[in-house]
């Protein structure tokens, strides 16, 4: 167990850093307020995560502590997104559509209005 936590702290480690670096390098080259560093970042994300899913699908070309060290330390350190649509793809693929549906609705509706009540809860304290 702990050999699999040190993985995933290194490998959030090196994504968190990336997607700090990376998401500074796009927004400050593009005078805009639209968010196009973060979007690139999640882009960038899912596609990593795509290409270890099928690494790891193809069979042994990934061994289990290096998908935990790419998909859930550096991946999910560079953008939790990735691992929310890489999540949903893995329903989709199961022919799980209304789980699909469902998951993607209450993840970015209630995700907004978690956002919004923890910002109203602070201004009124």
């Amino acid at each position: 167990m702990w050999k699999t936590l040190f993985y995933v702290a290194i490998g959030s480690i090196i994504g968190g850093v990336s997607r700090f670096l990376l998401q500074q390098f796009i927004q400050r080259r593009i005078d805009s307020v639209f968010p196009y560093g973060t979007l690139v970042v999640n882009l960038v994300g899912c596609f990593v995560i795509g290409i270890i899913m099928g690494l790891a699908d193809k069979g042994n070309l990934m061994s289990p502590q290096a998908r935990i060290f790419w998909a859930t330390g550096i991946c999910g350190g560079f953008t939790t997104f990735s691992s929310f649509i890489g999540e949903n793809y893995n329903m989709l693929r199961g022919g799980e559509l209304l789980s699909t549906f469902i998951y993607l609705s209450v993840s970015v509706v209630v995700g907004l209005m978690a956002a919004g009540f923890g910002i109203l809860l602070v201004k009124n304290l």
